[in-house]
């Protein structure tokens, strides 16, 4: 059974919502991978990467340790552009 996609085919809902929080808290890829393996995600630079570029999954424990540190609810991480069009 194939993996699921967004309806544009990513990986992932939260790639540019976290692009623009890591800028927005002026962390580096590798500021925010330590970030995640203090708060207990066994990640590294290499797994940011993956996930901005929409060639990895997000897991339910990664989403929920990214929405503590930069402290924003799921809603606002998994956002699209698409949902402010009213």
């Amino acid at each position: 059974m194939p993996k699921p996609r967004s309806d544009s085919g990513c990986k992932n809902l939260i790639a540019k919502n976290l692009i623009a929080l890591r800028q927005e808290f002026g962390l580096s890829q590798r500021d925010l991978a330590r970030k995640l393996q203090i708060n207990g995600c066994d990640v590294d630079k290499n797994v940011i990467t993956r996930i901005e570029t929409q060639k990895r999954y997000v897991t339910d424990i990664e989403i929920k340790k990214l929405c503590e540190i930069f402290n924003v609810t799921f809603e606002e991480l998994t956002k699209s552009d698409d949902d402010t069009q009213s």
